[in-house]
């Protein structure tokens, strides 16, 4: 009798640890890109490296400080709004983390943003510039969740819509550099 009652004891706590993995939710997204442009490091780093400046990215009509006036290079302060070049002119707030210019490279996180414009939530990414044989590798790689939290998401917000959203965006941003300095093969 003993072992029957361990051995049912056994069973339910394996089928309730399989109905909790199966009920987690989503799991953390990664993705990275890079291109390696036909100029040095310093020369896209002075393109790039403003958190304040999203002027070379197609996809951004405009870039804001907030508060106003603050500092683009201190962490604790740096918080920026793009205004997308897109209907409706949607915005979406990031908030700088941390920048080394002697490293080129600054990490940023995504505080506010409609899902209906980037499907994605808890965003954060790196965008960063190394010296490969004189030239500059760009490297952008984030990690995010997709925009629907739970089990079952609608296709417009699940894992695939997700990379597709934040691919679009560092694809966008890698090819306008490329067209403005060239690529190394």
């Amino acid at each position: 009798m003993r072992t029957t009652t361990i051995l049912a004891g056994a069973l339910g706590a394996v089928l309730a640890l399989t109905g909790a993995a199966a009920a987690h939710g989503p799991s953390r997204l990664k993705t990275e890109q890079t291109v390696l442009l036909d100029a040095t490091p310093a020369e896209v780093w002075e393109v790039i490296g403003r958190f304040d400046d999203m002027s070379w990215h197609p996809a951004v009509a405009e870039t804001a400080m907030l508060p106003e006036g603050s500092p683009a290079d201190v962490p604790d302060e740096s918080t920026r709004v793009l205004t997308l070049a897109a209907e409706g002119a949607p915005t979406m707030t990031e908030e700088l983390m941390g920048i080394d210019n002697e490293k080129m490279s600054y990490r940023y996180m995504i505080t506010e943003v409609d899902t209906a414009v980037l499907p994605v939530t808890n965003y954060s990414s790196t965008l960063s510039v190394s010296d490969v044989e004189g030239k500059a590798e760009v490297l952008w790689r984030g990690g995010f969740y997709r925009g629907f939290p739970n089990n079952d998401p609608p296709a417009e917000l699940n894992d695939d819509a997700a990379m597709a959203g934040v691919d679009g965006i560092y694809t966008a941003g890698l090819e306008a550099l490329a067209e403005r300095f060239g690529t190394v093969e």
